[in-house]
């Protein structure tokens, strides 16, 4: 990877022992720790910088905002000195960091974990670093985490803070990590406040306006990704340097037409990026992105890297999951098949099976005679799993919905987006500014909906949604269903296209069952998003490990079985 932290709580001569510090623009040694840092935007204010002083050493790796024009490592540094762990509050953006000062050595993650950090005890010194798959090689012998390895393939991500090797783990979420220890700070904690005092539209907006502005000095030609939804119009109305907008799709299809129109309106240049069979782009150099603890799947934009033509680019993830309560049960009314929104939150909702079907959980009736769950079986293990993190998260949350909400932060099964974009371009992540962290946790749960966030977006601009998305053409959420409803109903009227790709189609028109999975005719009846999960994790083990340690048939088996 272009991008890398890695390091050993230990000498020089430790860190040599795993990797080669040729290939990092800096290393940094101190007393307890030796760190070696790339990044593609190195030297760039805000940017990943490192500090040594009298009061000790300070390095941040990743995108961290400063507003004083003092090296935000220096800042840090100083403040650590006066506070301790209160120091990381006043930290904004996605990134890792490390300080030593008086005889303390910590590394700490951004309040979501936005960069995962991992780390293993290797003989005689600590391994830890951002790419899973160079930690992991620090390892003699690896052990498989069966349990990993099925949740993995069932529900798309692994929890806490566990990885596909027994012996490799993930730094906490929140958390830090030490020489002989891990932890959890308490920056991200729930703390609705009340309408009287906190105007959610319009705080959503002021925020996002801020968070925006400080990440509008970037290098070079400066490009986004640009869906025809809502998430991505923050930024383009309030960005004054894009270039131009990237929407996934063909050239004559609706999501591509209103994207089109979106960046007219907003005066940049769109280029259309076609769908073709590197949508499912399966090499390893892809995979990696995986990390082998989330599926690769959500690399949407990996089989046209060579098209997006920008130094920098920006994106919208996690506005759903942040602003507009992705993870949250709504009220639903049952009706023809289909589940028409009512207002509100539900206010029992069965959490293991709201997560199962956010997740993209296939362990029922979707995995037919290859040895896997059972319908019954597939229910326990989904409650098994869900359960218990649910439980967990009540320490920073204050009621149902808060946790649940939660929950959906600690995966984010959508990163490795995330992670192949900073790979490639400078990356800036608008969503984890400490504002809109801040407004997240501040904002009751009924309150993080769509129709806060369009309220937010309107004061934004007030012609915002001159041009809907073609699959949301009013502005009542409960309308849009009404008419998708009617459209599949009709004979003779289209339903709403699709904004994705055909994944099903893709996959047959590949012919990646005898690609993939040659010699393993049972599991071609599977679904294809359960079988990418497999090529994803067998292709990352043996990435890393430079062994075929596991074939497909045994990921389906419950853990208490496999072999």
């Amino acid at each position: 990877m272009q991008n890398e932290l890695f390091g050993v709580f230990g000498e020089r001569a430790d860190f040599e022992r795993f990797c080669n510090p040729a290939r990092f623009n800096a290393v940094v040694e101190t007393e307890q720790v030796t760190i070696g840092v790339r990044d593609l935007g190195y030297g760039l204010p805000g940017r990943t910088v490192a500090h040594d002083g009298e009061a000790g050493t300070c390095v941040i790796w990743g995108e961290v905002v400063s507003e004083t024009g003092v090296s935000p490592a220096k800042e840090l540094l100083a403040r650590y000195a006066e506070v301790g762990d209160d120091a990381f509050d006043v930290l904004n953006g996605s990134y890792l960091a490390y300080v030593e000062h008086g005889g303390d050595a910590q590394l700490v993650t951004d309040a979501i974990r936005s960069w995962e950090c991992y780390f293993t005890d290797a003989p005689g010194v600590r391994v830890f670093g951002t790419d899973a798959a160079n930690v992991a090689q620090a390892v003699p012998n690896a052990s498989l985490d069966r349990q990993a390895l099925t949740e993995v393939t069932h529900f798309g991500v692994a929890f806490d803070e566990a990885t596909v090797f027994d012996e490799l783990h993930r730094v906490p979420f929140d958390g830090y990590l030490t020489p002989e220890a891990t932890g959890e700070l308490s920056r991200f904690v729930y703390d609705p406040q009340p309408p009287e005092t906190f105007d959610y539209a319009a705080e959503l907006a002021e925020r996002l306006e801020r968070a925006i502005q400080r990440r509008i000095d970037l290098p070079g030609r400066k490009g986004m990704l640009l869906s025809a939804g809502y998430d991505s119009r923050a930024i383009l109305s309030q960005h004054p340097n894009l270039d131009v907008g990237y929407t996934l799709g063909t050239p004559d299809s609706d999501e591509v037409t209103v994207a089109e129109r979106l960046a007219e309106q907003y005066g940049i240049d769109h280029e259309t990026l076609e769908v073709t069979e590197r949508y499912l782009d399966v090499r390893p150099e892809v995979i990696q992105y995986s990390q082998g603890i989330r599926e690769s799947l959500h690399i949407h934009h990996r089989g046209n890297n060579d098209e997006i033509e920008v130094d920098t680019i920006y994106h919208g993830m996690l506005f759903d999951t942040l602003f507009r309560g992705f993870f949250l049960p709504g009220k639903g009314l049952e009706l023809f098949d289909r589940t028409f929104p009512l207002q509100g939150l539900e206010p029992e909702p069965d959490v293991s099976q709201h997560f199962a079907e956010k997740l993209g959980f296939l362990g029922d009736d979707t995995l037919p005679d290859c040895g896997g769950l059972d319908s019954r079986s597939a229910d326990e293990f989904a409650r098994n799993v869900i359960e218990p993190r649910y439980e967990a998260c009540f320490d920073r949350a204050d009621d149902p919905h808060n946790a649940m909400d939660l929950l959906g932060v600690k995966q984010k099964p959508t990163l490795p987006f995330r992670g192949h974009l900073a790979d490639h371009y400078v990356e800036s992540f608008v969503a984890v500014d400490r504002e809109l962290l801040d407004w997240h946790l501040k904002t009751p749960p009924e309150r993080r909906n769509t129709e806060t966030f369009l309220q937010a977006l309107r004061r934004l601009d007030p012609d915002i949604l001159r041009h809907q998305p073609p699959d949301r053409p009013h502005h009542s959420f409960r309308m849009n269903q009404i008419e998708k409803f009617l459209r599949e109903k009709l004979p003779v009227v289209r339903s709403f296209e699709n904004p994705w790709p055909d994944r099903k189609e893709l996959y047959e028109r590949n012919n990646l069952d005898q690609k993939l999975f040659p010699g393993y005719e049972e599991v071609h009846s599977l679904p294809p998003r359960v079988k990418l999960r497999m090529n994803d994790l067998t292709t990352w083990i043996e990435f890393a490990t430079g062994e075929s340690r596991c074939t497909p048939d045994q990921l389906l088996r419950p853990p208490s079985t496999s072999t």
